[in-house]
């Protein structure tokens, strides 16, 4: 069975993508910004958005039945490599227990304000 999740994004629905896809057993999160959805803001230190995409990655997969100690693939993009030092101590202590494989990738994403994007990819608890 295949369930879609949204996270209420106004990409999710002009682009045509689900922030997440469950499908046998696996949870697949869309590229993740630190938007914070419900008001369409996007706060301009990437720290800030590394702490509101988690935050949204973690709802995410909770919905989906799952979580973050359920990651085993991540996937970090930012414009800026060297920014991602700054997010280190967030990163960790959000997969401390997953300790999932990870790449970090430097690329210009969709608009100039993001500094940061994650899509993870998990299993759901139990399974």
């Amino acid at each position: 069975m295949r369930r879609l999740i949204s996270s209420g994004s106004d990409f999710e629905a002009t682009i045509g993508y689900s922030r997440a896809v469950v499908q046998d057993g696996w949870v697949f999160v869309a590229g993740t910004t630190g938007y914070d959805y419900a008001s369409m803001t996007l706060p301009p230190a990437v720290e800030d958005q590394c702490r509101a995409a988690l935050a949204t990655v973690a709802r995410v997969l909770a919905e989906a039945g799952s979580g973050l100690d359920h990651v085993v693939r991540v996937t970090y993009i930012l414009p800026d490599r060297a920014d991602f030092p700054k997010l280190w101590p967030q990163l960790s202590a959000a997969f401390a227990v997953a300790r999932p494989a990870a790449t970090m990738i430097e690329a210009r994403l969709m608009e100039d304000a993001m500094r940061f994007e994650i899509e993870v990819t998990a299993r759901v608890a139990g399974i």
